[in-house]
Formats: C-alpha cells, structure tokens, sequence
C-alpha cells in the first residue's frame, strides 16, 4: 500500500464532481506556507513533509486530483489559483487551465514526468475570467516553474519544466491518471 492507498473516503472521491463535472483539488499545501503537507492514506490524515528555507512559501494552493496516479507513483498534483488561501484537506471545486509538462531526476538519478497541472478554483472572484495559461501574465507562469525548480533543488531534485500545455492536454493527463490508479488497483 502506498502513503495514498487507503480504506479512508479522501482518496477514493472521483477525479471529477458527477454532477457539476468539475475538477475535484484535494489541498494539501495551503497558499503562504513554509510547510509542506501530504495526505497519508495510512492515517487518513495529513502529515507535515517537510519545511522550506526561509524567504520560500508556496505562491498558491497545492494539492493533488484524487482517483488518479501520475508516473511518481501518487496522484497528480495541482497547483490551484484561488483568491484566498484555503487549508489541508479542504476539498476544492475547480476547472483546468493547463498544465506545466515537466521532467524530475530523483536524488538517486532516476528521470520520470512529474507534470504539474494548473487550475482555477470554480468560484474564484479574481480568476474567474482565466481559461488557459495564455490568460496569465507570462511572468505568472515564469515564477510558478521558478517556484518548482527552487523546491524540488532544495530536496536534491531535479525539476525541469519541458513545456506548457492547454486545458485539454491536461485533462487528458487526468484520464491516463484515472486509467493508471484503475489499473494498479485491480492488479492488487
């Protein structure tokens, strides 16, 4: 069982809302914070991961899509703008605007694709009229890759953004996520 299999209903919410069809974000890294969250499946709560340097804080809402899995072996991340900073474990409506293709060599020198898809909360007031990262301000974007380079070097990881994508690159990412936690859950 990996830290986000577990008996608990968290991670076994839809990657989309069945009525509204919107993207379900769990949070697990508020806006603002030096701390660094992840869901524990084992626990069915969430557990301080680690701390960044003083002067680094998230530049938005972190958390990850539930019922899906990404190459690194956890659900995929999102990175979701919103006005306000929400709290872990807070269960946040929101709809793709993208997606941060990217590339991260562990610590042992093993490369796989650790993408970062970008939403907007569904009830955002300030983002509402953002649709795509082309929406964004170019150096938005620039301090969002900035931010995960920065991170992932801290932790003696390599991040390296290979490109930007559209709303529908991204939700077909979401599918090959839910297609890959459906796999990996009837193989056992």
């Amino acid at each position: 069982m990996n830290k986000y299999e577990s008996p608990f209903f968290l991670t076994r919410l839809d990657a989309y809302d069945r009525e509204t069809k919107e993207l379900n974000v769990i949070i697990e890294t508020p806006k603002g914070s030096r701390n660094k969250y992840a869901y524990d499946g084992k626990y069915g709560l969430f557990k301080l991961e680690g701390i960044l340097p003083a002067g680094a804080s998230f530049p938005y809402d972190f958390g990850f899509v539930p019922s899906t899995l990404g190459e690194d072996d956890d659900p995929l991340d999102v990175l979701l703008l919103m006005d306000e900073a929400a709290f872990a474990g807070c269960l946040i409506p929101a709809r793709l605007i993208g997606v941060v293709e990217a590339e991260q060599t562990e610590r042992g020198g093993e490369t796989m694709r650790n993408d970062r898809l970008i939403a907007v909360a569904a009830k955002s007031l300030t983002h509402r009229p953002v649709e795509t990262l082309e929406d964004l301000n170019e150096a938005v974007i620039e301090e969002i890759e900035h931010f995960f380079v920065s991170y992932n070097q801290f932790k003696g990881k390599v991040f390296k953004p290979v490109g930007r994508s559209t709303p529908q690159r991204a939700a077909q990412l979401i599918e090959e996520g839910i297609n890959m936690a459906k796999r990996k859950s009837q193989a056992g």
